[in-house]
């Protein structure tokens, strides 16, 4: 293994996220020395100190934005995630837009899933471009990822734009500038916390050329599987509402 690459640990009741490096890293399973890695490959074990085993294993983008990114208050889940990816159709290649950034959370999960692609992701607020700047930094992603301080509801200044995303205040104010902004059969994805603003959206949405528009929630109920078999108390239930829109032409 390659001094700085990264890493997950795992075993059965834990896992950590960490570089190759010539250190030590305290946990509550013991101490590793980082240094046994360069000596490593993917798929074999390394012990703490404690003589408790983990293999090594190639993060995924989860792991990283789980484990490394900074969250800011509120993040769209990766539920929801998967939602608008399924829904736009959006792979290896597409250009999206997205605002506001925030942590940079969902700006990071599309740029894994369409890279080589891009996500040019507007953010106004100074703030948020810092964690977000951070973050993005962190994941690795930095190439397929353009930051840009502007306010959107100014204008987009990307065009042929297969999706636009937007996770924001006023979000109606910016449908006119995503529809210039997307292709014929290009996608706006609206996230609203509350109903009031899908309606904001919907109403400037039916003004303009699209079609295919609908609203849904995405509610996951995890179930235990033990001596009886039920729903978990708690769960992921409402977190938000997805809008889409697809331009006509």
């Amino acid at each position: 293994m390659k001094k700085g690459e990264l890493v997950l640990l795992i075993s059965r009741e834990n896992s950590y996220l960490t570089n190759v490096r010539n250190e030590k890293m305290h946990t509550q399973d013991g101490i590793f020395n980082l240094g046994e890695l360069l000596n490593k490959n993917f798929g074999d074990e390394i012990k703490t100190h404690l003589n408790k085993k983990f293999t090594i294993a190639k993060p995924n983008i989860t792991d990283i934005l789980e484990k490394r990114v900074k969250r800011l208050p509120q993040v769209i889940t990766p539920k929801d995630i998967g939602l608008i990816i399924s829904y736009t159709g959006i792979g290896p290649g597409s250009l999206v837009v997205d605002a506001g950034t925030g942590s940079g959370f969902l700006a990071i999960f599309l740029a894994n899933s369409i890279k080589p692609g891009r996500v040019v992701t507007y953010e106004k607020d100074k703030r948020f471009l810092k964690v977000a700047k951070e973050n993005i930094r962190a994941s690795g992603l930095s190439k397929f990822i353009k930051l840009k301080k502007k306010d959107i509801t100014k204008g987009i200044d990307e065009k042929n734009v297969d999706v636009v995303t937007l996770d924001m205040k006023d979000a109606e104010k910016v449908v006119k500038h995503a529809y210039n902004a997307l292709k014929p059969g290009g996608y706006l994805v609206v996230y609203s916390p509350y109903i009031e603003q899908v309606i904001s959206v919907t109403k400037e949405v039916e003004k303009k050329n699209f079609f295919d528009i609908k609203t849904v929630e995405n509610i996951v109920r995890e179930w235990q599987v033990e001596k009886h078999t039920r729903p978990k108390t708690v769960g992921l239930m409402h977190t938000g509402f997805l809008t889409f829109a697809r331009k006509v032409g």
